[in-house]
């Protein structure tokens, strides 16, 4: 164990994290996202939701703020209502840092990711893709 690293992120994550540089993006994917058939690389964190994982996260990693919506969210499908979930996201960044990406794009996006951390988030429309700022 080290100090100031929150206890919620595993020696996989907290590598990985360091491995990625500015630009590089990631993916907190709920339960349901297809992570194996998207993403190059997948650390999985089975049981962990979003919200307390992204908040870690932030603790570690800046977001990038060189390029204009470095957070990326799955655009509800018509019909759906904005999900719940995004109000804990809006609480720990800047809804003017957000892109709404529609269902196939932000599948394709997630392509090239650094990785996707597949969560056991079970809320519905709960993937969040940020982009890592540098690091002073």
């Amino acid at each position: 164990m080290l100090n100031k690293i929150p206890k919620i992120l595993s020696p996989d994550i907290v590598k990985t994290l360091m491995e990625m540089g500015h630009g590089d993006t990631l993916l907190l994917a709920d339960a349901n996202y297809p992570a194996q058939t998207y993403g190059k690389r997948v650390v999985r964190a089975d049981g962990l939701k979003i919200p307390e994982l992204l908040s870690a996260i932030l603790e570690l990693m800046p977001i990038d703020d060189y390029v204009e919506k470095p957070v990326k969210l799955m655009s509800p499908v018509e019909g759906d209502r904005e999900p719940i979930i995004w109000e804990k996201y809006k609480s720990l960044i800047s809804a003017e840092d957000i892109n709404y990406l529609e269902r196939f794009d932000f599948y394709k996006a997630s392509k090239e990711c650094h990785v996707i951390i597949q969560t056991g988030e079970t809320a519905v429309y709960g993937n969040i893709m940020l982009t890592k700022a540098i690091i002073n």
